[in-house]
Order: C-alpha cells, then sequence, then structure tokens
C-alpha cells in the first residue's frame, strides 16, 4: 500500500479504547483513519472525507449505528458500512444486514478476522467501482452524442472527455456561441470522481462588475450597502465538487487576480473578512473567444490562462460537421412537437437541403430555435416556406470545397441549386466543382446531375473554360 493512496477508514464508536485500538491496529497497516464518538459527528465525517469503509457500531447515545446507516444510505453513497456489535445485538446486526450494511463483526473480534473482512470489502468496492464507471461512462457517451450528434468530429470530442474527466486537470473549454460547452462540462462533472458533489454554472458574462467578487467568493454581512447577511459564493457551494466558469474572458483583471489566487491557494475570504476558508473545487472554464489572443493582446492574465488550460478541449462549429445538421434537427423536431402537441412527419426535400446549406452562425442554438419556430408554423411537413428569410435567401457565395463535397454525397442537384437560390452563385459554384474535379467538365456535369452540352455551354458563358486544363 505504500506506493498508492492509503484508503481511509471510518472509525464511529462512543468508546474512547475502542477507538484506540482499532486506530493503532488500522494504521499499522497503512490505513489512514478518521474517527468520530457519535452517531451526529459520524454523518459529517462521511459527508466531509468520503471514507472507503465505515467501521460502525450500532449502540450509541442520541443517534445509533442504524441511524447513521440509513443516513449513509439516504445519501446515495456506496461505501461499504461494516457493523460492530456485541452478540445481545445479534438481530440489529441482521437488521443493518438488511438496510445495506456489507458484513459484521461480533465484539470482541479478532483483528485479523477484521482486517480480513476490511481487504474482502475494499476489494468488491473497487470491482463495484469499476463496473459502475464503465457503464456511467458508456451511458455519458451515449448521453453526450445523443444530445450533441454523431459525427467524427464529436466522437474525438467525446475522447477527449473521457480521458480528462476521471483527473482532476483544469479544463478550458473553447467553441462559438450555441456550440455546446456546457454540455461538454456537464458531461466531465458526471465522469468524475466529483460527481456526487455539486455542480455550479456561472455565466460570468451576466453578472455585473459590481457583484462578481461578492457572488464568486461570498459576502459578510455590513460588507456593502444591502449585505444584511453573510452570505456563501459560489466557491464555497461548489465545495468538494465542481465550478463551472463559462465565458470567464468577460472577468475583469482585478477579478482574474483574485481568481488566480483562489485556484492556487485553494482558499477565498469573503467580501468584508480576512478569514480565509479553505475550499476545493474543481475548475472547468468557457469561452467563445480565442483567450491566447486575449493573452497577448493583455486583456487576460497569462498566468490565469496557464492555471485554467491543463487540458483544452475545441467544441467545432455546426458548419464544420454538417453530419450531425439533420440529426439534430430531427431531434429537436420531436421535442418541439411533443412540447407544442403537434403530429410533424419532418422535413421536405427542400427543407433539408437547405438546412445543409445554411451556414449557422447561432450553431445548435440556432438551429433549435429555427427547428422549434417552424414546428409552431408548419402544418403537417416542414417546407422551406416555414423557415426564416435567413434560410430562404440563401446566397452560396462563400461555399467551400467541403460543404461542396457533403452536398454532393447528399445528392443535391443544379437543378435543385437553382430552384432555391438566386442566379449569381453559377459562377462561384461551377469553378469550384471544376477545381475538385482537376478541370474535368464531363465528371463535373456528372455530379450537379446536369447534361454535358448544357453544362458545357454555362462554362463557356461564364468565362470558366479558358483556366481549365482538361478538357
Amino acid at each position: 500500500m505504500a506506493n498508492q493512496t492509503p484508503k481511509k477508514i471510518l472509525v464511529v464508536d462512543d468508546e474512547a479504547d475502542m477507538r484506540w485500538i482499532l486506530t493503532n491496529v488500522l494504521k499499522k497497516e497503512g490505513y489512514r483513519v478518521i474517527t468520530a464518538d457519535d452517531g451526529k459527528k459520524a454523518v459529517q465525517k462521511v459527508i466531509e472525507n468520503n471514507p472507503d469503509i465505515i467501521l460502525l457500531d450500532i449502540r450509541m447515545p442520541e443517534m445509533d449505528g442504524i441511524q447513521v446507516l440509513e443516513k449513509v444510505k439516504e445519501l446515495h453513497l456506496s461505501t461499504p458500512v461494516i457493523i460492530i456489535t456485541a452478540f445481545v445485538d445479534i438481530k440489529n446486526a441482521v437488521r443493518a444486514m438488511k438496510l445495506g450494511a456489507l458484513d459484521y463483526l461480533i465484539k470482541p473480534f479478532d483483528n485479523c478476522e477484521m482486517l480480513l473482512i476490511i481487504k474482502r470489502a475494499l476489494e468488491k468496492k473497487a470491482l463495484d467501482d469499476e463496473v459502475k464507471y464503465l457503464r456511467n461512462a458508456l451511458e455519458d457517451r451515449i448521453n453526450l452524442s445523443m444530445r450533441m450528434g454523431k459525427s467524427t468530429k464529436i466522437d474525438e470530442l467525446i475522447d477527449k472527455v473521457k480521458k480528462v474527466a476521471p483527473c482532476d486537470f483544469s479544463v478550458l473549454i473553447l467553441g462559438e456561441s450555441g456550440t455546446g460547452k456546457e454540455l461538454v462540462a456537464e458531461a466531465i462533472y458526471r465522469c468524475s470522481a466529483r460527481k456526487m458533489r455539486r455542480f455550479v454554472a456561472v455565466d460570468c458574462g451576466a453578472i455585473p462588475e459590481t457583484l462578481i467578487e461578492s457572488e464568486l467568493f461570498g459576502y459578510e454581512r455590513g460588507a456593502f450597502t444591502g449585505a444584511y447577511k453573510r452570505k456563501k459564493g459560489y466557491f464555497e457551494a461548489a465545495n468538494k465538487g465542481t465550478l463551472f466558469l463559462d465565458e470567464i474572458s468577460n472577468l475583469s483583471k482585478s477579478i482574474q487576480m483574485k481568481l488566480l489566487r483562489a485556484i492556487q491557494n485553494k482558499k477565498i475570504a469573503h467580501l468584508g473578512s480576512t478569514e480565509l476558508i479553505p475550499v476545493d473545487v474543481r475548475i472547468v472554464c468557457a469561452s467563445n473567444e480565442d483567450i491566447l489572443k486575449l493573452v497577448e493582446k493583455g486583456t487576460f492574465r497569462q498566468d490565469l490562462f496557464y492555471r485554467i488550460n491543463e487540458f483544452r478541449i475545441d467544441v467545432p462549429p455546426l458548419r464544420e460537421r454538417k453530419d450531425d445538421i439533420l440529426y439534430l434537427a430531427n431531434m429537436f423536431l420531436n421535442e418541439a412537437a411533443e412540447e407544442l402537441s403537434k403530429k410533424i412527419e419532418g422535413f421536405s426535400e427542400e427543407a433539408r437541403k437547405l438546412l445543409l446549406l445554411y451556414g449557422w452562425p447561432g450553431n445548435v442554438r440556432e438551429l433549435k430555435n429555427i427547428v422549434r419556430r417552424s414546428v409552431l408554423i408548419a402544418d403537417e411537413i416542414i417546407v422551406p416556406g416555414d423557415f426564416p428569410d435567413e434560410l430562404k435567401k440563401l446566397e452560396l457565395n462563400h461555399i467551400s470545397i467541403d460543404e461542396i463535397d457533403h452536398l454532393v454525397l447528399q445528392g443535391i442537384s443544379w437543378k435543385e441549386l437553382k430552384k432555391n437560390h438566386q442566379n449569381n452563385f453559377e459562377k462561384q459554384i461551377i469553378e469550384k466543382i471544376l477545381k475538385r474535379t482537376n478541370g474535368n467538365k464531363l465528371q463535373a456535369a456528372k455530379i450537379l446531375k446536369m447534361d454535358y452540352k448544357t453544362f458545357h455551354t454555362k462554362v463557356k458563358e461564364l468565362g470558366l473554360d479558358k483556366n481549365q486544363l482538361n478538357k
């Protein structure tokens, strides 16, 4: 056990001699021992220390061992509990087993017997934790995939979440507004060792500059006008859990300095007090700006950037993962249809093409809002006329080669492009298709499902034939 973190054992017994004996025996075996002399203190020690094993005496004043066991189970903790009892209390020991205790020891017991039971309990807990972790990891992967998409880029993002979640690294999540950064932060929390504690999300851009310090760190009564009583801040609320600071780039330099100190020292002070309060939180941050560029500009502290950037996850914009668009659109359609109690069959072919062609500057959030609005307007199926103007008046002036490839895979034709868009896109599209085919007009015509002669004529009209090598 010398090469690993010692297992924590909470010994709960109102007899000082028994606590002393157990503590010495367990410490000699390399365990870290925490003690409590009554039931109420035991429950508090469980909450504060999250022990690996609890040795719990049944007979105690005020709050007995059965009540402590019931409280542990109410907290949904999986900590193995080994009951310590006298022979006359064997009925209570059996009752404790029915309530979820793992095993029991009858006083006076042999130390070797106790150590063997503890060893078996730890082995069982390790196995149960591994099975639970694998099950939760699979469920969280499925959940994140269901909410964000099935594309390769989302698979890569999920792999990063799975790697960083179990450790205590601070994580910086970067991505445009509406891409799902908070979903990623929540997934990291759910897959972490802190998942039984709180996840506290703070939108740093939504809190006024004059209030952000008191909200993060708390304040004392009388610290400022209106501070009528002592209040804990977000750091204390997230103690032992995860603190998610969204849009952290909105913080001023002075708050950045205080945040850095809190993260480094793991201590905070209420506004209006000099008393330092220990806090243990995992920091996950997000921003829609490239913080490294802000560091170069001098608007974000370099030392804070390195502190929060122990592991970075970039959330790709929706336009870079078009494989997710129709999947997400159908998911949002079903959600909106259920919310509005409407029966909508789906999207027309033309509507699907528009969804794929649009650039989605507002990302997944914009897609959800547009689909929800369209479900409200539509009759039985969503058609282009149900979309807002920004989709109905699409231009293809800035369409990329990758987007052309995606449209080709979706089977879009020249006729369909002309039907849904104005004519000033023709030259850009044909030019890019010809670049994709290295100037092969026959292949380009096939891609656009266009008659070769018509295509050849169009190329001449647009003056593109002079620049192509393969005739």
